[in-house]
């Protein structure tokens, strides 16, 4: 299994795909799948039946997972899409941003 870049929390944009400019907080990361929720972006309409938690039923708007390849980390200090390295300082292995050079 392989390293992600991304995790939970970070807010990152969308750079490929149907909603390219979209910004939001990570949700979930899925590692096996290489996929992640993003707030607010990839929104899909999901039919539901009536049930206790939904007495009344019918569509919800839900997010749903988008491939890693296609979302940037947000960089802090640039407010852009910049890529991500790893570097050991000290004893630890950190993030850092290649557009700023500042740990995550």
């Amino acid at each position: 299994m392989t390293k992600l870049k991304i995790k939970s929390g970070d807010t990152v944009k969308v750079i490929a795909g149907d909603h390219k400019g979209a910004e939001g907080k990570v949700l979930r990361v899925y590692r096996d799948k290489n996929k992640a929720v993003v707030e607010g972006v990839n929104m899909v309409s999901k039919h539901t039946k009536p049930s206790a938690k939904n007495p009344q039923g019918g569509i919800v708007k839900k997010e749903a997972p988008i491939h890693i390849s296609n979302i940037a980390l947000v960089d802090a200090k640039t407010k852009s899409a910049t890529k991500v390295g790893f570097k050991v300082e000290g004893d630890k292995k950190v993030r850092f941003s290649k557009k700023s050079n500042q740990v995550l």
